[in-house]
């Protein structure tokens, strides 16, 4: 199997498969593919694997990609990011938001991540419900916007908003902490809780959460009373929102990038 990714700001990854050699990925990311490949959709593993995956933002199908000759396949994302590839060892696994995964070879399994404190759950909108890729195997991930990566000393501790964590190792804690100060949680624009990563691990962050995108562009909208603008009232509104929002994508995977 070879791989090559392509392109900037809206990547693809095209894979080489010999014959009998098997990718997967969720619904709706296929791009292009020779007539040597073999397309198989199915639940992954039964009903309950299937609803277990679209309880975790994924979708209820899979679709196995099998060269039945010399395949060629490629993949793309749906929104302007990056694309990265892990070579996982046996039993080595990567924890990442509901919408990264892409594709990965047969041999990666994708599931569900719980985290320990509900509360990540409750208030980090999607720290709660994530997924884990586990080797041995190749899996794509997607980032949207830019990917930085840092890695985290034992103990050191990195204050994320929600939106911008993308992947990281297991060895990393996940929690979620109130925003301090009445005036940085009304005017700040930060919501009230952000995202708190505690090493020791490696971290990839995504610099721009599709959330973040969509917000920008709702503002210009048709109909639009504050004509793209905000008001205090409407930040204040928007905070309380967010707080449902953010139980509601926990507890329901929604569909936050």
């Amino acid at each position: 199997m070879r791989y090559e990714i392509s392109g900037t700001i809206m990547q693809t990854v095209a894979i080489d498969l010999s014959p009998g050699e098997t990718v997967y990925s969720q619904t709706n990311t296929m791009a292009w593919m020779n007539d040597a490949i073999q397309m198989d959709t199915h639940t992954g593993g039964g009903l309950f694997a299937g609803l277990k995956r679209t309880f975790a933002g994924g979708s209820f199908f899979v679709t196995d990609f099998t060269a039945t000759g010399n395949g060629h396949v490629a993949f793309a994302p749906r929104f302007p990011g990056a694309l990265i590839a892990a070579q996982l060892q046996a039993g080595q696994s990567l924890i990442c938001r509901k919408e990264t995964f892409l594709v990965a070879q047969k041999s990666v399994t994708l599931e569900l991540a719980w985290q320990k404190r509900l509360g990540a759950g409750f208030f980090g909108g999607d720290g709660f419900i994530l997924q884990k890729v586990t080797g041995p195997g190749i899996v794509w991930l997607d980032l949207s916007g830019e990917v930085i990566e840092r890695d985290l000393a034992p103990g050191e501790r990195l204050l994320v908003h929600a939106g911008h964590v993308g992947v990281f190792e297991p060895t990393i804690s996940f929690d979620i902490q109130m925003v301090k100060g009445f005036k940085n949680i009304l005017f700040g624009g930060e919501g009230l809780f952000l995202a708190t990563l505690t090493g020791p691990g490696h971290v990839w962050l995504q610099s721009m959460p599709i959330i973040n995108l969509a917000e920008e562009i709702g503002r210009y909208l048709p109909g639009r009373s504050d004509g793209g603008g905000s008001t205090g009232g409407a930040i204040a509104t928007g905070v309380g929102l967010g707080a449902i929002g953010g139980l509601l994508g926990g507890l329901l995977g929604g569909s936050e990038s």
